[in-house]
C-alpha cells in the first residue's frame, strides 16, 4: 500500500501523548482509584499501581526499541507485531487488539453515564439513553476525522488538568495520618462492617478492575500512521504519558488513602471527589470526569478502525478488504469507524439500564486480558528482536535490554493467570484461533518479520555446539540425500525419503543440471522454484538443493561432498532404479562415488504411493549384519509415520534344510529383541531360486527392504539383470547397501 499523501502530520504533543495522557487519565481515576484503595488499602494500592506500571513501562521501552527501528506506519501495536512477529501473529493479535479497543468505547461511555447519574441523580433512569446519545455524538467527532479530535482533546486535557488539582487539593486538606494508618493495609469485603459477604473482592480481582487505568499508551501508539515523525513521537510521547500518568496515580492513592474513610472509600468513590474538592469546585471535578471518560472513549474511537484499516490493508484476511479505504484527506478509516460504533452500541444494548458498578467492573476484565496480551507481544517482539542478534536490528532508542522486554512479556502471561486463569486461557484459546485460521490461508503477505533471524541465531549455537560434540552410533540419525530430479515425476522416491527421515532426520533433495555451466546456471533458479513449489505444494519436509555440473558423475561428486549443515552430513544416498542397459555405465559410476566416500546407498524402485488404508506389510529379508541392522532400522523408521501406522514388519529369512528353521528363527528373535521393534520372523525353507521365493512371499507387500552388494568390475550386466528381472513385478522396493556396522546396538 503506498503512503498516503494527504495523512495527517501531527507532533509528540498532539499525536502520541495527549490521547495516551488522556486515556490514561480516565474513567479509573474518578472512578475506581478510591474504591481500589479501598479494599486493598494503601500499601495493597501502591503495589498495584507498580505492578501495572511495570508491565506499560516495560511495554513502553520495547514500544521505543522497536520503533526507531522500523519505518512505522498505521496499526500501532499490530504494525509494530506484525513486522517482528509475522503475519500471522500480527493478524492475531491485530484482531484481538481491535476488539479490545472496540470494547474499550462503550467502556469509557458507560463510566460517563455512571458519573452523570452519580452526580445527577434524576437522570438514573435514562442510563441507557444518555449512553447511546453520548456514543453517537462521539461518533460524529471521530467521523469528521482525527485533526477535530485532537484539537477537542487539547480543552479536555485542560479541564481534566483543572479537575485533578480540584480533588487532590481538596484531599490534602482532609488528610489525615490517623486515617491513613488505619487504611494502609488490605480489607477485601463489601462492607467494612463485616456483616455481608466478606471476602467477594481479592487482590487480583482488585488489580483486574485497576488496570485498563494504565493501558492509554494504545491511544498515542495506534496514531502511528497519522505523526510526522513516528521514530522520533511515539518513544518520547509514550514514556512521558507513562511517568505523568504514574504520578499523578501515586498522588491520588497516597492523598486518598489519608483523606477518607475505608467505607467511603469503598462505597462512594466518586462523590468523595467531588464533595471535597478545593474550594468547593464540584462542578469541576464533574466536568473532569465527563472530559476524561469522553475523551477515553473518543480515543479509543480513533484507535480501533486504524488497527482494523492497518490489518486489512495487509490482506491477511480478504474479507476484511472492505475496512481498508480510507477517506482521500487524511486517510481516515470511515468503514472500520462504522463497525465499532456497531460494536458500542450492542454492547450498551446488553449492559441496558444497569447504571452501577457491575457491567463497568465486567467490561474492564474483558478488556484487561486482551490487552495484556498485546503488551505481551509487543514484549516479545523486542525481546526476539535483540535476542536474535540480527545486525538490522539498530534502534537508536538506546536505553533498552532485552531482558526487560523478556520481564514484561513473562509478566502480562503470569498476571493474566492470577487475575482470572479461566479468561486468560480463554483469551489464548481465542488468539490461537484467530492464528490458525490465518495461518490455514496460507498467506503470500510477508514483511521481513524477525522470527527468521531469532531462529537462525538459535541454530548458529547449536551448530557451534554440535560440532564439538563426538560422534556415536548411539546418537545416529538418517541425514538422507535424495538425487530426485524433477520429483513431480519421482514423488515416491522423495515421499519415502521423508518417511524414513521424519522426526528424526533431515531430507535433501537434489537435482543436477548436467552441462555446460554457461548455459545451464541460468536455469538453476528456475529449477530450486520447482523444487520449492514441490515441497510446498506436497507439504514435503525437506530442503531443495541443485547444482549445475560438467557431468552427472561429477554433480554426484560435489553434492556428496558438499553438502551438509554445519557439522550434520548426509549419511544416507538415495538413487531412483535405473532400468535402463545403456545408463547402467555412468548410473553405476555415481553409486561407486558414494560409496567411495561411505555412503550408506538405498535405491529405490517405487511402483506407486501406498494407500492410506492401516495394517501396511513391510518385508524385510534378512541375509546377514552386513546390510541387516541398517535394513531393520530403516523398517521401523518407516512404520513411526502415521501414514504407516500399525504397519506389520516381517523379517524372512531363506534356509535350505528343515532342520535350519528353528535355529535361524531363533537368530531372527534374539535379533528382534535387541533391535527393540515390534516385528514378526519367519522362516521360508525351500531350495528354489531366490527370485521366485522372493515374488512368492512378497509380491503382496506395500514395501520390501532387501540388501545388495555392487557389483564387481566386469559383472555390472549380469547384476543389473539379475535385480532388474528380480524387481520387475515387485511392490515398491528397497534395495539397501550400508557401510555403517552394529546399528542396532543403539
Amino acid at each position: 500500500m503506498s503512503e498516503i499523501k494527504n495523512r495527517n502530520l501531527f507532533g509528540t504533543f498532539g499525536g502520541v501523548f495527549t490521547p495516551a495522557i488522556l486515556t490514561i487519565l480516565g474513567v479509573i481515576m474518578f472512578m475506581r482509584a478510591n474504591f481500589v484503595v479501598g479494599h486493598a488499602g494503601v500499601l495493597g494500592a501502591l503495589f498495584i499501581l507498580l505492578i501495572a506500571t511495570s508491565i506499560t513501562l516495560t511495554t513502553s521501552l520495547s514500544i521505543a526499541a522497536v520503533s526507531t527501528n522500523l519505518q512505522v506506519r498505521g496499526g500501532g501495536s499490530y504494525f509494530l507485531i506484525s513486522r517482528v512477529l509475522g503475519a500471522e501473529f500480527g493478524g492475531a493479535i491485530g484482531i484481538a487488539l481491535f476488539f479490545a479497543l472496540a470494547l474499550s468505547v462503550p467502556f469509557y461511555i458507560l463510566g460517563f453515564a455512571e458519573a452523570t447519574v452519580s452526580s445527577f441523580p434524576g437522570f438514573a433512569p435514562h442510563f441507557l439513553t444518555i449512553c447511546l446519545v453520548t456514543a453517537g455524538v462521539l461518533f460524529v467527532i471521530a467521523y469528521c476525522g482525527a485533526g477535530l479530535a485532537i484539537k477537542t482533546q487539547y480543552v479536555i486535557m485542560a479541564f481534566l488538568f483543572a479537575a485533578i488539582a480540584a480533588f487532590l487539593g481538596g484531599g490534602i486538606l482532609e488528610f489525615s495520618t490517623e486515617r491513613f494508618m488505619d487504611n494502609l493495609t488490605p480489607d477485601y469485603t463489601l462492607n467494612p462492617s463485616g456483616s455481608t459477604a466478606g471476602g467477594a473482592y481479592s487482590f487480583w480481582i482488585i488489580f483486574a478492575i485497576y488496570f485498563p487505568a494504565v493501558t492509554g499508551i494504545d491511544a498515542g501508539l495506534n496514531m502511528s500512521g497519522d505523526l510526522a515523525d513516528p521514530g522520533r513521537s511515539l518513544p518520547r510521547g509514550t514514556l512521558a504519558a507513562v511517568g505523568v500518568g504514574f504520578l499523578v496515580y501515586l498522588a491520588q492513592i497516597i492523598v486518598g488513602g489519608g483523606a477518607y474513610d475505608r467505607a467511603d472509600l469503598v462505597q462512594e468513590p466518586f462523590r468523595l471527589l467531588k464533595d471535597n474538592a478545593l474550594f468547593g469546585l464540584s462542578w469541576l471535578v464533574v466536568a473532569g470526569v465527563v472530559a476524561a471518560t469522553l475523551s477515553s472513549a473518543l480515543g479509543s474511537y480513533l484507535g480501533a478502525p486504524r488497527v482494523l484499516q492497518a490489518v486489512s490493508r495487509d490482506r491477511i484476511l480478504d474479507f476484511l478488504s472492505f475496512f481498508s479505504r480510507g477517506t482521500k484527506k487524511g486517510d481516515e478509516p470511515r468503514h472500520a469507524l462504522l463497525l465499532t460504533f456497531i460494536i458500542t452500541i450492542v454492547v450498551l444494548l446488553w449492559v441496558g439500564n444497569q447504571a452501577g458498578g457491575a457491567a463497568l467492573n465486567a467490561i474492564a476484565a474483558i478488556i484487561t486480558m486482551f490487552f495484556l496480551y498485546s503488551y505481551g507481544m509487543i514484549n516479545l517482539a523486542a525481546f526476539i528482536e535483540d535476542f536474535g542478534e540480527n545486525p538490522s536490528f539498530r534502534p537508536t532508542f538506546r536505553y533498552y535490554h532485552w531482558g526487560v522486554a523478556l520481564f514484561g512479556a513473562i509478566g502480562c502471561t503470569v498476571v493474566s493467570f492470577l487475575i482470572n486463569p479461566l479468561a486468560a486461557l480463554s483469551a489464548i484459546a481465542l488468539i490461537a484461533l484467530f492464528l490458525w485460521y490465518i495461518k490455514s490461508r496460507h498467506l503470500k503477505a510477508t514483511f521481513g518479520d524477525a522470527k527468521r533471524g531469532f531462529v537462525y541465531n538459535a541454530i548458529r549455537k547449536n551448530l557451534l555446539r554440535l560440532s564439538n560434540m563426538p560422534e556415536d552410533r548411539r546418537n545416529w540419525r538418517p541425514t538422507v540425500l535424495v538425487f530426485s530430479g524433477n520429483p513431480a515425476e519421482r514423488e515416491v522416491v522423495s515421499s519415502y525419503a521423508v518417511w524414513l527421515a521424519s522426526k528424526h532426520g533431515l531430507v535433501y533433495l537434489a537435482n543436477i543440471l548436467a552441462g555446460d555451466f554457461k548455459e545451464y546456471a541460468p536455469r538453476r533458479s528456475g529449477a530450486v522454484a520447482q523444487l520449492k513449489k514441490f515441497c510446498r505444494e506436497k507439504e514435503v519436509e525437506a530442503f531443495p538443493i541443485v547444482v549445475t555440473a560438467d557431468t552427472m558423475e561429477h554433480g554426484v561428486s560435489m553434492l556428496l561432498q558438499a553438502t551438509h549443515t554445519g557439522p550434520i552430513h548426509p549419511n544416507v544416498a538415495i538413487f531412483g532404479w535405473t532400468t535402463e542397459y545403456d545408463h547402467l555405465p555412468a548410473y553405476l559410476r555415481q553409486l561407486r562415488i558414494a560409496s567411495t566416500l561411505g555412503m550408506n546407498i538405498l535405491l529405490f524402485s517405487g511402483k506407486e504411493m501406498p494407500g492410506l488404508q492401516p495394517g501396511k506389510k513391510i518385508d524385510i529379508w534378512w541375509r546377514g549384519r552386513k546390510n541387516g541392522d541398517l535394513m531393520v532400522l530403516l523398517g521401523y523408521l518407516l512404520a513411526e509415520n502415521w501414514e504407516w501406522h500399525s504397519s506389520r514388519i516381517r523379517l524372512l529369512r531363506v534356509v535350505k534344510q528343515e532342520e535350519g528353521r528353528e535355529p535361524a528363527r531363533a537368530d531372527l528373535q534374539i535379533l528382534i529383541g535387541r533391535a527393540r521393534i515390534n516385528a514378526l520372523a519367519e522362516i521360508i525353507v525351500s531350495d528354489e531360486m531366490f527370485e521366485d521365493i522372493f515374488f512368492e512371499n512378497s509380491k503382496n507387500a506395500d514395501c520390501v527392504i532387501l540388501g545388495f552388494e555392487l557389483p564387481e568390475e566386469g559383472h555390472e550386466r549380469t547384476w543389473h539383470g539379475f535385480y532388474q528381472k528380480l524387481l520387475q513385478k515387485m511392490p515398491t522396493t528397497i534395495l539397501v547397501n550400508s557401510q555403517e556396522s552394529d546399528l542396532l546396538e543403539m
